[in-house]
């Protein structure tokens, strides 16, 4: 379907999305253009594949521009936040924090601290310099979203993984922590937990292993790429305007509550 011919309660918005150009970011990516945003997919190395997420959004109607930046620096994410408002005329009104690195699985005999910080990096640190740089923006308009991309691990503590899983549950409580602050400034912060839903990084995954996680699933079934998007595109909507500090599970009823 076309988007122009879709409901867009995002139109005029302007959505930044972290790691867009692959994985579940290509999903959320679409699912904010199918709702009017002007989409950002950034990227920190493949601008090809970027740019072909953009043009796939575009074929359909929407509105998209590739964005390079390393959003683990500083530096990087000052000049991404400069960028955005020289082309487009201000900042991102939406923030997903979708991108991420490398995950190794571990076991502790072999885990170091660094294993832990490289997560920290991604899952933490990033989405903090990124609100820190729109914050501003968002208290003088009183209008923001953040939408965090964690996960379920949090609730099944995957072994080997405790890197990864220690990340991404300190990212709900920052996201919890964040709703609190700010709040009363007209800004909302929730969190999407996925499920285990196959991307580019499980190439090579046997049917086998698929068909064990999806008989634990109540709804029998592996969940889509675009279910996680259609959860973001909620979130970021008017129609989530009195929800916030909330983490999402979308993965067919695997896990219940946080």
């Amino acid at each position: 379907m076309n988007m122009q011919g879709q409901e867009q309660g995002l139109r005029g918005r302007i959505a930044l999305v972290t790691g867009g150009s692959r994985g579940l970011g290509q999903a959320i990516s679409a699912a904010l253009a199918e709702q009017g945003a002007h989409v950002l997919v950034n990227y920190a190395r493949n601008e090809a594949q970027a740019q072909a997420v953009v043009d796939r959004i575009a074929s359909r109607g929407g509105l998209a521009t590739a964005l390079r930046a390393d959003v683990t620096d500083e530096a990087e994410v000052a000049g991404l936040a400069e960028r955005i408002e020289r082309q487009l005329g201000r900042p991102a009104d939406i923030l997903v924090n979708n991108a991420t690195g490398p995950q190794p699985m571990l076991p502790l005999e072999d885990s170091e601290w660094q294993d832990y910080m490289d997560q920290l990096v991604f899952f933490v640190k990033a989405p903090l310099l990124l609100v820190k740089a729109l914050l501003p923006h968002w208290k003088s308009q009183r209008y923001g979203r953040i939408v965090n991309i964690g996960s379920e691990v949090v609730q099944l503590g995957n072994a080997n993984f405790s890197s990864y899983v220690a990340a991404k549950s300190a990212m709900i409580g920052m996201t919890r922590s964040w709703a609190n602050e700010l709040g009363r400034s007209g800004v909302t912060a929730n969190l999407v937990a996925p499920g285990w839903i196959p991307v580019e990084r499980h190439a090579g995954t046997s049917s086998e292993e698929l068909d064990a996680y999806a008989a634990g699933v109540p709804l029998g079934h592996m969940g889509e790429s675009a279910d996680i998007g259609a959860a973001v595109a909620f979130l970021a909507s008017d129609a989530a305007k009195f929800v916030t500090g909330q983490c999402l599970a979308v993965n067919g009823g695997k896990t219940f509550g946080i």
